[in-house]
């Protein structure tokens, strides 16, 4: 085996086929074998990276996957929505000398994909029905000059047998399988024609696959990986936790104005609300109008056109509201979606994590609420029921069953999303969710319990839960009034307790098996657990404590990052100008992320705005001139010294309080925020340049123990630098630690 010419040991070295690493410039090429040999140290090329998509670093596992492939490995790859799944195709195909293929199932996927990349000085084309004959021909001309590094096509496209053809006479380095779960019959979003791509192995034997998803348990992970073909295939499994998402689960009481109630606090932002029925989502989308909301529909029953046009609508921020049912999301890559509300229980854990998914893939902030009732979980039972394989039934019921779990658990709600797919969450406290952000309280309700589980027996086990409450509460419904139920022991027996805490009351002895809900309209049962309790004449419960929420009445209200309002929002109108006349997504410009870093930074002059992430060669080249002359107008608008704005910033109402000496503690107390976003805050002014002494925060023995810890495994994860210091210290420290040597480096 021959060494390249920055290695002299042979055995360090490894060969690969002719076309690949032709960008490097230390390959050395066989001229009598046409091999191209390199050393495996220098896979990437960081500059690559910076000139073609604007970062200077890579994300979780994305440096060890693009590594893997360039080997020429089958690789299996789970990582989060917005984790940055498509670089680890996307820059391989710029070091590869052939073709990259991507399978993609959606049209629309593929365009925005292919404009991303447009944008970024990449060649790219999609194939698929939306283009004529003549289109298509000339992107086959082009891709047999080898003029297009990177093509999507659908599944269905490549079973078909002329088009296989013309693949086999491509010089082709890579095929990459998007959505991959959509292979397994285990998966929740099964597609038969994926099936069909195990040909691929069969007709391009020698060629590498990367298969990516972002949810898929090891069931499926397997059923990809043998379906596929795929070849000691080399897995790489990324964290599943979304730390910008913050979870919600709230009581399904007066839903529609709690909806008006989120959207009228984010004016503005991007939302999506997935409802069950397409006329659920007629009647919201009809509601928030009136309310003076803008929002449009999306469900199967509207013409494939006017889907079509409300969601590009929707795309390119000229409505901020999309009501759907799950038939709209999967594909959709817009990044500043900043929350998503769950009008209706999802079928399962794996479909509520990808839609939930759908927000925040800028990395900012974003909010996931999801309204639960019982009477949810009946209508998902009944259409279980009606499923003739008793297999598919059986996989249906056990995955709604983790939904509920994840619905109705008091412990961290991140903890047990994680847990399903087999991810060992080590916090107790995520910070990010409700019960995590306001805890459940302990109560005493022994007589509480006598008082409801009485009242059901006598009403003899034939009414729901409103109606059980009535009673209790002493109402004066006709209802009741014609049953006779104003004359039972129970009638008002609860009139001096609020109703939503009588809701909490029942719906913890349910969780707890003390009641049961049956039926098609569903009605309170009692069981043999109930009974026996009835039977003891009010003695001792076992567990007489019950949680109660109260996030019912004063919910947890997260607060939007803030950062310089005003030239954001000046930046924003400018790209929503520049895509507009474009015929582009705003987000394919910058997204919000990039926008915010400007608008912290204000760079003036070009150096500085190549420094803002997400700012390549082609983007300095195409924006640049244009945003730094909007930065530029603001600051001399403002009299401003090109300095963060500091006045309106939640950052700096931290660093006051730290200048008047106050501690974490006391800051989270008088500001009513999590520690973790205190954490954040400060981990902000460090690397902002403000001279933060973490000395005052953290002690010295944990700050040179963290030190050593990032001088020995890097920065870049914060995973295994938790996992190697211990329960001791959190990641909140570990961050400002970090962040303190990244600025003095």
């Amino acid at each position: 085996m021959k060494a390249c010419g920055s290695c002299e040991a042979s055995d360090k070295c490894g060969l690969k086929d002719e076309g690949l690493f032709d960008l490097c410039p230390k390959f050395k090429t066989s001229e009598d074998s046409g091999i191209i040999v390199r050393h495996p140290d220098d896979v990437i090329d960081y500059e690559i990276l910076r000139r073609y998509f604007g970062y200077s670093e890579f994300r979780q596992l994305q440096k060890d996957i693009i590594q893997d492939v360039l080997k020429g490995n089958d690789v299996l790859v789970l990582m989060p929505t917005g984790g940055g799944k498509s670089l680890c195709y996307q820059y391989p195909s710029l070091v590869f000398k052939g073709l990259t293929i991507v399978i993609s199932p959606l049209i629309s996927l593929m365009k925005n994909q292919v404009d991303s990349m447009r944008l970024n000085g990449i060649t790219a084309e999609f194939i698929n029905s939306s283009l004529n004959y003549q289109d298509i021909q000339r992107i086959k001309s082009d891709l047999l000059q080898n003029r297009i590094k990177l093509l999507y096509i659908a599944p269905e496209r490549f079973t078909i047998p002329t088009f296989l053809s013309f693949l086999k006479g491509l010089k082709i380095s890579l095929f990459a399988i998007d959505e991959a779960h959509c292979i397994s019959e285990w998966g929740h979003d099964f597609r038969p024609e994926y099936r069909q791509l195990r040909q691929m192995r069969q007709y391009f034997p020698d060629v590498p696959i990367i298969a990516l998803t972002a949810t898929a348990t090891t069931k499926v992970r397997e059923d990809i990986i043998n379906e596929l073909g795929l070849i000691d295939c080399h897995r790489f499994l990324a964290s599943f936790n979304r730390e910008n998402l913050v979870y919600y689960v709230r009581p399904k009481q007066d839903v529609f104005k709690q909806i008006v109630d989120i959207l009228r606090s984010k004016p503005g932002c991007s939302g999506i609300i997935y409802c069950f029925s397409r006329k659920i989502v007629e009647t919201i989308t009809e509601g928030l109008k009136s309310a003076g909301l803008r929002a449009l529909p999306y469900h199967a029953g509207l013409s494939a056109s006017i889907r079509s046009k409300n969601q590009e609508k929707f795309i390119k921020d000229d409505v901020e509201v999309l009501v759907a049912t799950i038939a709209f999301g999967m594909g959709i890559d817009k990044p500043n979606i900043r929350f998503v509300i769950h009008h209706d229980l999802p079928k399962n854990l794996e479909a509520y994590y990808q839609e939930t998914g759908r927000a925040g893939r800028d990395g900012l902030k974003s909010e996931c609420v999801l309204f639960y009732s019982f009477g949810d979980r009946q209508k998902i039972e009944y259409f279980i029921n009606q499923m003739s394989n008793e297999k598919e039934r059986q996989i249906a019921k056990n995955k709604l069953n983790t939904i509920i779990d994840f619905s109705e658990t008091n412990l961290c709600r991140r903890k047990l999303l994680l847990g399903y797919f087999g991810e060992d969450f080590k916090e107790d406290n995520c910070s990010a969710c409700d019960n995590c952000l306001l805890p459940k309280e302990e109560i005493e309700a022994t007589g509480q319990i006598m008082i409801i589980l009485s009242c059901v027996e006598e009403m003899g086990e034939r009414f729901g839960i409103n109606y059980v409450i009535d009673v209790l509460m002493g109402g004066k419904t006709n209802r009741l009034l014609q049953n006779g139920h104003t004359s039972l022991r129970s009638y008002g027996a609860g009139k001096n307790i609020h109703k939503k805490m009588w809701h909490s009351f029942i719906r913890e002895l349910i969780r707890r098996g003390y009641l049961n809900v049956e039926g098609e309209y569903p009605v309170l049962k009692l069981n043999p657990k109930s009974r026996d309790i009835l039977s003891r004449s009010g003695s001792s419960v076992e567990n007489d404590k019950i949680y109660l929420a109260h996030t019912i009445e004063k919910p947890v209200k997260i607060e939007p990052e803030r950062i310089d309002d005003g030239l954001f929002e000046k930046l924003r109108t400018l790209r929503k100008t520049l895509a507009d006349a474009q015929n582009q997504p705003p987000y394919l410009i910058f997204n919000d992320a990039s926008l915010k870093m400007m608008a912290s930074r204000r760079p003036c002059n070009p150096r500085d705005f190549r420094k803002i992430t997400g700012v390549g060669d082609k983007k300095l080249e195409s924006y640049g001139g244009i945003f730094i002359a909007e930065i530029r107008r603001f600051c001399e608008k403002q009299n401003s010294d090109i300095q963060p704005a500091k006045k309106q910033s939640s950052e700096y109402a931290t660093l006051e309080m730290l200048a008047q000496g106050m501690n974490l503690d006391e800051i989270t107390l008088t500001r009513n925020l999590s520690l973790n976003t205190i954490y954040t805050h400060i981990e902000k002014l460090i690397m902002s340049g403000e001279n933060v002494d973490i000395g005052n925060l953290i002690k010295k023995e944990k700050i040179d123990f963290i030190s050593s810890a990032i001088m020995e495994l890097g920065g870049q994860s914060l995973k295994p630098l938790k996992e190697k210091l211990g329960d001791n210290f959190s990641y909140g420290e570990i961050r400002l630690v970090r962040a303190r040597m990244m600025k003095s480096s």
